[in-house]
């Protein structure tokens, strides 16, 4: 598996008066958590594969505000906002992909009211549509035959309705997709969201993320497929509760996908 990743930036494109199909919004998972970075990386090896020309803000990217904002600091939210609203709107940034729900719910639904408009898709509705037009081509691979479980992330199923993407991107890899029985409309939280990755648990008799896991192994997968960095920590925490890390991997659909073809 190579990693020689081609990752242009903005400014480079710039300077060659280039403009990307789609500027990657990395996300301070993607771009910080060791763990993430493979997602960020699995995507990438995706995007340079398929010849897909993309740019990253690289150090101009700053927190979209998201955590700030589910805390309850409006104050920190506007002013990171406008710090990168004026940074991308300086770039003509139109079409937004991001691993991250929690960046693409806050990119497409709340920075239009503070003067920044763009397309924002999250990567597995971008990866289904790169196979849609034939620029992408998947088969199951090491994958073919193995159980794999779906958590739908709260920021893209819920908040968002993307349900089906992530699950068409599951299914061409040749494996069974099972259901755990909170799943889509019904999906159950990681734990995670509302900046609840950043504190301590509320007083209770069970951890969200162990309840969330416990779902996850009733159906008995091989793996548990996710489409969000924050997700991912919180069942990869709950698999080491369970004892189960020998048996239970936890995936991005990225990963999965480039893992798949050993792009």
């Amino acid at each position: 598996m190579s990693e020689n990743l081609v990752v242009p930036t903005m400014a480079e494109m710039l300077a060659e008066g280039k403009q990307p199909e789609v500027l990657f919004w990395v996300g301070c998972a993607g771009s910080f958590d060791d763990r993430a970075k493979k997602i960020t990386k699995a995507f990438v090896r995706i995007l340079n594969r398929t010849n897909v020309s993309f740019a990253v803000l690289g150090t101009e990217e700053s927190c979209t505000g998201d955590p700030a904002k589910r805390a309850g600091n409006e104050f920190l939210f506007q002013m990171q906002a406008m710090m990168n609203i004026e940074v991308l709107n300086a770039y003509e940034a139109k079409k937004i992909v991001t691993a991250c729900p929690h960046c693409f719910n806050t990119l497409k639904n709340e920075y239009p009211e503070l003067g920044g408009n763009y397309e924002v898709i999250h990567h597995t509705e971008f990866l289904k549509s790169l196979i849609n037009d034939g620029r992408l081509t998947v088969e199951g691979g090491q994958f073919k035959g193995k159980k794999i479980t779906f958590h739908d992330p709260c920021y893209l199923g819920r908040a968002n309705k993307v349900y089906e993407a992530p699950r068409d991107l599951i299914q061409k890899l040749d494996v069974e997709l099972v259901e755990m029985k909170r799943s889509k409309a019904n999906g159950l939280c990681c734990g995670a969201g509302g900046a609840q990755m950043f504190k301590d648990a509320e007083p209770g008799n069970k951890e969200v993320n162990v309840l969330r896991t416990e779902d996850a192994l009733e159906v008995q997968p091989d793996i548990i497929a996710a489409g969000c960095p924050f997700c991912n920590t919180m069942l990869t925490d709950g698999i080491k509760h369970a004892h189960k890390e020998g048996e239970v991997k936890v995936m991005d659909v990225a990963e999965l996908i480039a893992n798949a073809q050993d792009l």
